[in-house]
């Protein structure tokens, strides 16, 4: 028994440095499980924020055509209300999903910023479908629907914690209309 005694405190000793590895073990897989499914979320959000953006610049790259077509934009590539309407109408298809999909994972701020550049999308095409010839209010509409696209952009670099992107301001040469 004696021997037995001696040999406790080294006994504890490993049993508590066992019971010390397995907490840290457990503990550091917890730690790296939350890293990883807050890495999936942000990607995830990503995406969400992406696909919501590239259908909405889809409908804004229709409309500049169209308004074009109009003589109220620059667009060196016209088409008429008839030829864009079916390409609209997918367009705005498509824009419900993913709009949906912000909803459900976009933070607040990013969600509000985009009902906000929607908007000013659905006022251009509005503008568009009473075949307004008037391009100095179709550009006032095109200032508003960039600084509607940045300010979203910008709530989204916030919601993900990323830095300050490009403006997407730059000058482009003017295009004579024929």
């Amino acid at each position: 028994m004696s021997a037995f005694v001696q040999q406790l405190p080294a006994l504890i000793g490993v049993v508590i440095g066992a019971l010390g590895s397995y907490l840290a073990v457990v503990r550091s897989d917890g730690a790296r499980f939350r890293r990883e499914q807050t890495a999936r979320w942000e990607e995830r959000r990503l995406a969400v924020y992406s696909d919501y953006a590239r259908t909405l610049k889809r409908t804004v790259t229709l409309t500049y055509r169209v308004a074009a077509h109009f003589g109220n934009d620059p667009h060196p590539h016209p088409l008429s209300p008839e030829e864009a309407a079916p390409q609209l109408a997918e367009a705005t298809l498509a824009r419900d999903p993913s709009g949906e999909a912000l909803l459900m994972l976009g933070s607040p701020e990013a969600v509000e910023k985009a009902r906000v550049w929607v908007s000013v999308v659905m006022e251009m095409e509005r503008f568009l479908r009473d075949e307004t010839r008037d391009p100095a209010a179709w550009q006032a509409l095109m200032e508003r629907q960039r600084a509607g696209r940045a300010d979203y952009y910008t709530a989204v670099r916030d919601d993900l914690a990323l830095p300050p992107g490009h403006s997407a301001r730059w000058q482009l040469p003017s295009v004579q209309q024929p």
